[in-house]
């Protein structure tokens, strides 16, 4: 278990060093996620010694999400100050994800020769 954590870790630690050296605008976790795709690609036996332990992380993600929920608490006030454009950019960005995501799925939908009748 220690060890696939090490590798995951090992992956967004590199994801970061990558995107704050080079100054890409791409999260590090987004390259690190990348890079362990890569590294799974490359030996698939990598992907059966860390299953477990991803299998795991991932029952447990819920977890992640409670120091989002203290930060919300803990600036309730800035919130309530705030809450307009923060509404509105909210809104705006899940419009623009969903677009996003409709208009990937047509170019990978027509790319693979799928919707054809």
């Amino acid at each position: 278990m220690i060890n696939a954590i090490a590798v995951i870790l090992s992956c967004q630690l590199a994801g970061e060093v990558a995107a704050r050296g080079l100054g890409l605008p791409v999260p590090g976790p987004v390259l690190g996620f990348v890079l362990l795709l890569i590294l799974l690609m490359l030996r698939p036996a990598l992907a059966e010694a860390i299953g477990g332990t991803a299998r795991g992380i991932l029952a447990h993600l819920s977890l992640l999400f409670v120091p989002a929920g203290v930060g919300v608490v803990g600036n309730l006030d800035l919130l309530s100050r705030n809450w307009f454009p923060i509404a509105v950019v909210l809104v705006v960005s899940t419009v623009i994800a969903m677009i996003a995501s409709v208009l990937t799925f047509l170019a990978v939908n027509r790319l693979s020769g799928g919707g054809h009748d």
